[in-house]
């Protein structure tokens, strides 16, 4: 087949996917993108494009988000203009819809099918908005969230088909999407992502490598923010310092923010947090690793005696499921979107997003008895591997809706 890929940031969910397809070495295969700088790419055509940028001053509140969203696609769209120039020709389009980039596609090829991502519908109530008290909305909220839903709507009409990765997901969106969308996740390479009992990280300040035989426990989040709970683990933190006093905290994530408003405070969210909880902490045994390569943070993990996962009701990180493959024993916050991986007590544990001292007891307590929760890390995994790897259970599901797309172009099938 002739595929081509839209995403901004190459290679966003289709990792696994375009790896597997270039893999087999018979498809075509092209990638838009915004992203200035992609590793080599052995079987895949990275175009760059860039987001066509209106002349007119700053567009209105409402339909800033739009602006941006058009400009991405009218990018996309000149990009695809010359690649069809050039004779290509795609038998499936497939990209994410929520950064516009899919809009215009059909404007260059009408009859070549759509395959859209749909991540998330923008919720005034019962999502991330209006979630935690601690950060209310404001009274324009619910009118600036619906209007960025004008790149669902009009996108439902561009796609044929469209894929949510949860169920929970999914169901943001109102029901005259469901019978467009079909739910099946990314996938995760199980088969890669596995428990190392030797797994070690060394550790500067310390002096030496830490393992699964200390008291490792882990936070991790694309960046520390409070959609992402970063407030509630740091004010459990020094209650879980001060129960086990061998303990460690080691934590990935950047100081930006991905999702929801910028901290007005110098230093952003971990500087507000650190000042909040600093005269409580000792801070010789908490290890701020930055952002860190994938293979590092892999070992991070497997070190972990107990991971941490917080988020409000909000798109479900590729991370949990990813330390759950890796056998981690998990507290997560008690949201829709974790309880539909995670059952309490049979292959994790949930707490309260808003209770710092609950979640530090339930961390305590398997930091101090982890034979008592032994159970949990390997009924993670096999939830894992049942229903979220990659090759055996989310690769046939997507092959199959590709093909459907494209009916007289020679089908991909799982051996190559």
């Amino acid at each position: 087949m002739k595929l081509l890929f839209i995403h901004q940031n190459y290679p966003g969910q289709y990792r696994q996917l375009v790896q597997w397809l270039a893999a087999q070495g018979d498809h075509e295969i092209v990638f838009l993108t915004q992203r200035k700088e992609v590793p080599p790419s052995p079987g895949i055509k990275v175009v760059r494009y860039d987001r066509h940028h209106s002349p007119t001053k700053d567009a209105y509140a409402l339909s800033r988000y739009w602006e941006e969203c058009a400009g991405s696609g009218y990018g996309a769209a000149l990009a695809c203009r010359k690649l069809k120039e050039a004779g290509f020709t795609p038998d499936v389009i497939i990209g994410h819809v929520g950064w516009g980039e899919l809009t215009f596609t059909k404007i260059v090829w009408p009859s070549v099918p759509v395959l859209g991502y749909f991540e998330y519908y923008f919720l005034a109530e019962g999502g991330s908005v209006g979630f935690d008290p601690e950060f209310p909305p404001t009274e324009a909220t619910p009118y600036i969230m619906h209007a960025r839903n004008a790149v669902n709507y009009i996108n439902l009409e561009t796609v044929d088909m469209g894929q949510s990765p949860t169920m929970w997901q999914r169901n943001t969106y109102p029901d005259s999407f469901h019978d467009k969308i079909y739910t099946c996740h990314d996938g995760i390479r199980t088969d890669l992502l596995r428990p190392n009992p030797t797994a070690s990280v060394y550790l500067d300040r310390l002096g030496r490598g830490v393992t699964r035989k200390d008291e490792i426990f882990t936070y991790m989040a694309r960046n520390m923010e409070p959609t992402r709970g970063f407030h509630t683990f740091m004010r459990a933190l020094p209650h879980i310092l001060e129960a086990r006093p061998n303990a460690r905290a080691l934590i990935i994530g950047g100081n930006d923010v991905s999702y929801g408003k910028k901290s007005d405070e110098a230093g952003g969210y971990r500087a507000v947090m650190e000042r909040e909880v600093g005269d409580r902490l000792d801070w010789s045994r908490v290890h701020f690793l930055g952002r860190v390569a994938y293979a590092d943070y892999q070992t991070v993990m497997q070190v972990s005696r107990c991971h941490i996962y917080l988020t409000v009701p909000f798109v479900l990180s590729w991370s949990l499921l990813e330390c759950m493959s890796m056998q981690a024993t998990i507290v997560a916050s008690d949201v829709a979107p974790v309880r539909e991986v995670i059952t309490h007590g049979e292959n994790g544990l949930l707490v309260d997003f808003f209770d710092p001292e609950a979640l530090a007891a339930q961390v305590a307590e398997i930091l101090a008895r982890p034979g008592d929760f032994a159970h949990l890390g390997p009924a993670a995994r096999a939830h894992a591997v049942a229903c979220y790897d990659f090759e055996t259970r989310c690769l046939p599901v997507h092959l199959d809706r590709i093909n459907r797309l494209a009916p007289e172009a020679r089908p991909i099938g799982l051996a190559g």
